[in-house]
């Protein structure tokens, strides 16, 4: 695979962050440093740490940087929630969110397994 963009988990990671930008442009100002800027930075991390990981040339700091990436599908899924109780996105919104990244969850909990064997 010549780059982490032939990747479907970061494929999906990067469409996934890409809806949260678009969300979170009608969030109050007064989130901009708070659950903005929040939302934007877990999501981003998620791809961000599969194309590290992907860069590494090892299976096992590969396998590192994936399980970072998992860790930042549950950050996403707990602000996706207040978010949603915050009332700044209907749940419907966070439903569809949220299950993006649990399938991106999945894909990554597959790639972990198939890395380490």
């Amino acid at each position: 695979m010549e780059s982490f963009q032939q990747l479907k988990v970061w494929q999906n990671a990067h469409t996934l962050t890409l809806k949260v930008y678009e969300i979170t442009n009608v969030f109050p100002k007064s989130e901009l440093f708070g659950l903005t800027s929040q939302l934007r930075q877990a999501s981003a991390s998620i791809g961000a740490n599969i194309a590290e990981g992907w860069a590494r040339n090892s299976d096992a700091d590969f396998a590192r940087f994936c399980k970072i990436a998992l860790g930042s599908t549950s950050e996403l899924e707990n602000h996706l929630l207040l978010a949603r109780d915050l009332k700044f996105i209907e749940t419907e919104q966070q439903m569809e969110l949220s299950g993006k990244a649990l399938e991106i969850r999945r894909m990554l909990i597959k790639l972990i397994v198939k890395l380490k064997a």
